[in-house]
């Protein structure tokens, strides 16, 4: 009886003990869920990243020793950097050779690092499987439920070949409202009860118990943004281990064996002659982006009241959308989709929007259409209406497809079509291996095509076994458009209608197109089609086969070749016509994209870009310093922006805005011009080596069009700047350095570069630690201490921060430069005294006071920092002025309400035509 007590006191210690260890326990979980919760690819904003390591660059070994030979050459990248940033493991599965090619990793769209050395392979191959082991501790063995129970945080994007590591803390997602027409809804085929269900999935009220063990699935999970996504993904994956996704087995139908093809020529002498029964035709456009000129040239080159055209504008592209809208209500033949999806590249999205239009037009009975045909806003005709009308009625019972032209497994292997794969959170997530359906053969190419009304019924409306089981086979596939039709068609009863040859001319240059420029929406490298440039015009008059159409076109990088097309197949316009060389582009518009579209950078270069017009307002009274008529005060925020190109050359932004006219009171509608000075300068001194043509810093840099889509540079704190150097072709390779300086002469990076021979561009962008110190910088290219050339550029302070005006305290923080005012965890200040780069006490203080300015005195900053690169071109108003000496607008050759014929729209001729 005494010891009773005693026992209880041990009982009450071991329970204790017990849960204070599932306590410790517990925690040690979440722990390792956070770190595989780094296995991200999206992009985030806003967050710091921690400090990287980096290696001395070359110049800073030179300090000691001279460099005596080039470095020797480990990867097959054009570019190798020896001195380049140390880096740590990146744990993202976009460079997880389980969830992704293998090549995948190699490739960096903003660096032309080479391939890894074997040491940096195995320990990152390491790495990886330690953070395997991790995610099968934290996720392996649970239930569904219990998954998702504890969703993975969302850390900040990872950028490139090296990772952004912070703090997170857990935050409970919560289930979004799926918006119809959205790319998370079900396919249009199935029951409208799976409004959240992916397809083939009916809704339960318990979760499908699974084991979770995929890599790949793993790896989504921790990826996926929403609580909804990762629902989906789960039941999938479930669903597809139980084998009751989607069948084994398929029928075929061709009755016919082998692959049918009908072998279509052109007899030219014939194609014009005008048909007896033509054909009439469906257009289906599936346009996105702000390129509203450009898609008109495109309908007005391709327009006929005998046709129809079907419009569909991706759910974003909210201005797109509204002057589409307006387009169609000025034609009867003209329509757009009721709805609207944000259809992604490579996703199921793509699929379910070309199925959901077919079977909008096959229920428009006053539309009488024989083909379908599918056009974006990138492709232009390389040919005439009437030659295509007259070629497709002598073919009315073809079916125009353009098959890959390769070893079928080959094929199956490349495109992924073994792979699981699922669209949601705008992204086609991979979740892992499956077989291909026996009974019939998988065929895929091109996802542009032209097809007759009975197949296109047959798709939408036959309840047969072949066409309901692609439907759900395709549902889960990667790339799902250049797969779905072919296959259907090939393995159907109208197999021998088909036709290898979609009339279509593509601009393929797999060197430039191929660099995993998708990345970031989907678990795969993918490929892109080049912009036609002048040069290209002889190959559309050389092809051989029929061909009609030809992508990818750009008015933005070669409008020239667009006015030279339009000009060969409807004569040129007559001498003297406006605007012919010109071209704008809509970049912002309050109404339709509001000011959180954009970031504070834009929006402080924007005002800034504003005072420049009105200061050279003010300018045009000279010698009447108290005559307020053109003194103008500006007024809220811009109305809209355009670019504005002159014969394929930026000439700058255009910029709307409103201001009191001080005279009158009056508030005005203007537009101010203002273009950049090209900074680039080469060394005075001529070396023999110097291979050396430009040298440029921006954001978005497009390694495939090799140019940067932010035009003219707009750089703040928070960016991420990438430095290009284009270099002329030599028969030796070449070894140089790049030096990054920021406005107090603090070395912010240095690294070596070797160009091989043949290189035109290289790039990269270095890790550099934020915010960067507002001023101007300098980029600085050498040869064995010889200087090839150097620019500057702009990074401006921030006037506005979450679009409000910026206060004192985040001044301070984003202007006053890095923590202890280092890019990088590697000082470089010993190479000031070789760089001839003294560090002032006074440009140091300077900085410093600069960074705590706020109200006018801040805008005085930026603006003198801006006007030594940027000028104000010209100020027009586009309604009434009280300024007596203002231009118009519309009289003017550069504004973005200038006359522009080629682009503008008119009611049809007689012979049914606009153009």
């Amino acid at each position: 009886m005494v010891g009773n007590p005693c026992v209880r006191r041990l009982a009450r210690r071991s329970r204790s003990v017990l849960v204070v260890a599932l306590a410790v326990l517990l925690v040690q979980t979440l722990i390792v869920w956070n770190f595989s919760s780094l296995d991200s690819a999206g992009e985030g904003t806003g967050k710091r990243r921690e400090k990287r390591d980096s290696r001395v660059g070359g110049l800073n070994k030179a300090v000691r020793e001279q460099p005596q030979s080039v470095p020797q050459r480990k990867g097959p990248g054009v570019c190798y950097h020896s001195h380049q940033p140390k880096e740590r493991v990146r744990l993202d599965s976009n460079n997880n050779e389980n969830s992704v090619p293998k090549d995948f990793d190699t490739i960096d769209s903003h660096s032309n690092l080479g391939a890894r050395s074997q040491q940096q392979q195995a320990l990152v191959g390491s790495t990886k499987r330690k953070l395997d082991k991790a995610q099968a501790q934290s996720i392996l063995g649970k239930s569904a439920s219990k998954v998702l129970k504890y969703p993975p945080v969302q850390p900040r994007g990872l950028g490139h070949n090296y990772t952004h590591i912070h703090k997170t803390h857990p935050q409970v997602p919560t289930i979004p409202t799926v918006a119809q027409g959205s790319n998370q809804d079900p396919p249009f085929y199935l029951s409208q009860k799976l409004v959240s269900a992916p397809p083939g999935l009916e809704r339960r009220k318990e979760q499908l118990q699974c084991e979770i063990n995929g890599k790949e699935a793993i790896s989504a999970l921790s990826r996926a943004k929403t609580k909804l996504c990762r629902q989906q993904i789960v039941e999938v994956y479930c669903k597809h281990k139980d084998r009751a996704l989607m069948p084994d087995k398929v029928p075929r139908y061709c009755p016919i064996e082998g692959k049918a093809s009908v072998n279509v020529q052109w007899e030219e002498d014939s194609s014009d002659a005008a048909p007896a029964g033509p054909v009439r035709i469906a257009f289906v456009l599936v346009i996105h982006g702000r390129a509203l000129r450009q898609f008109q040239r495109l309908f007005k080159a391709i327009y006929h009241t005998s046709h129809y055209y079907y419009i569909h504008v991706d759910k974003r592209s909210s201005y797109l959308h509204k002057e589409v809208l307006f387009l169609a209500s000025q034609y009867p033949n003209v329509r757009v989709t009721p709805w609207r999806m944000a259809t992604i590249w490579g996703g199921a999205s793509l699929l379910t929007m070309y199925l959901r239009s077919m079977e909008d037009l096959l229920h428009m009975p006053e539309w009488s259409w024989d083909f379908f045909i599918n056009l974006s806003a990138a492709d232009y005709p390389i040919r005439t209406s009437e030659q295509l009308v007259a070629f497709l009625s002598k073919h009315r019972n073809m079916n125009f497809i353009k098959s890959h032209g390769r070893d079928n497994a080959r094929f199956i292997r490349k495109q992924g079509l073994d792979r699981l794969f699922y669209e949601c959170d705008t992204h086609m997530w991979r979740l892992g291996d499956r077989t291909i359906p026996e009974g019939i053969v998988v065929d895929g190419g091109s996802d542009w095509f032209l097809l007759n009304r009975p197949f296109v019924n047959y798709v939408v409306n036959s309840q047969d076994e072949l066409v309901s089981s692609m439907k759900l086979f395709y549902a889960y596939t990667l790339l799902p458009a250049e797969s779905f039709f072919h296959t259907v068609l090939e393995n159907s009863p109208h197999c021998e209608s088909m036709v290898d040859n979609n009339l279509r001319l593509t601009n393929w240059n797999r060197k430039l197109g191929c660099k995993c420029q998708y990345k970031h929406i989907v678990d795969w490298c993918g490929c892109s089609p080049n912009d036609f440039k002048p040069s290209d015009l002889p190959r559309f008059q050389q092809v051989s086969r029929p061909t009609f159409f030809a992508r990818k076109f750009e008015a933005s990088v070669s409008q020239e070749i667009i006015n030279l097309l339009d000009s060969f197949l409807f004569g040129a316009y007559a001498p003297g016509t406006p605007g012919l060389q010109a071209y704008w582009e809509n970049i912002y518009e309050q109404e339709t994209d509001g000011l959180a579209s954009l970031s504070d950078a834009t929006i402080s270069h924007y005002h800034a870009f504003t005072r420049m017009g009105l200061s050279r307002a003010a300018g045009l009274l000279q010698g009447h310093p108290s005559d307020k008529s053109c003194r103008y005060m500006a007024m809220g925020h811009p109305v809209s922006v355009h670019l504005y190109f002159l014969s394929d050359q930026f000439q700058g932004y255009l910029i709307h805005h409103m201001a009191t006219n001080q005279g009158s009171a009056q508030l005005e509608s203007l537009e101010t011009w203002v273009t950049p000075r090209d900074p680039f300068t080469l060394a005075h001194t001529p070396h023999q080596t110097n291979r050396l043509q430009h040298l440029q810093v921006g954001t978005d840099w497009d390694p495939k069009e090799r140019l940067f889509r932010n035009w003219g540079g707009l750089l703040g704190p928070e960016d991420e700047p990438v430095a290009m150097q284009r270099w002329s072709r030599s028969q030796s390779n070449l070894t140089a350095t790049i030096v990054w300086i920021d406005p107090t002469n603090v070395i912010a990076a240095t690294y070596d570069i070797l160009v091989d021979a043949a290189a035109e561009f290289t790039h990269y962008r270095p890790p550099l630690s934020p915010p960067l110190r507002p001023g101007v910088w300098t980029l600085k290219v050498l040869h064995h201490w010889s200087p090839l050339g150097q620019t500057s550029f702009i990074v401006a302070p921030l006037e506005f921060h979450q679009q409000q005006p910026i206060q004192q305290e985040e001044t301070q923080r984003l202007h006053g430069g890095p923590s202890r005012n280092s890019y990088m965890e590697q000082s470089f200040h010993g190479l000031n005294p070789v760089l001839r780069l003294p560090v002032s006490l006074g440009t140091v203080e300077e900085a410093e006071a600069n960074a705590s300015l706020t109200g006018a005195p801040l805008r005085r900053w930026v603006d003198q920092l801006l006007e030594s690169r940027w000028s104000a071109a010209d100020v027009c108003s586009i309604g009434p002025s009280t300024c007596p000496i203002m231009r118009r607008c519309h009289l003017t050759a550069w504004s973005s309400v200038s006359p522009d014929p080629k682009s503008e729209l008119i009611p049809p001729r007689k012979d049914g035509r606009i153009r």
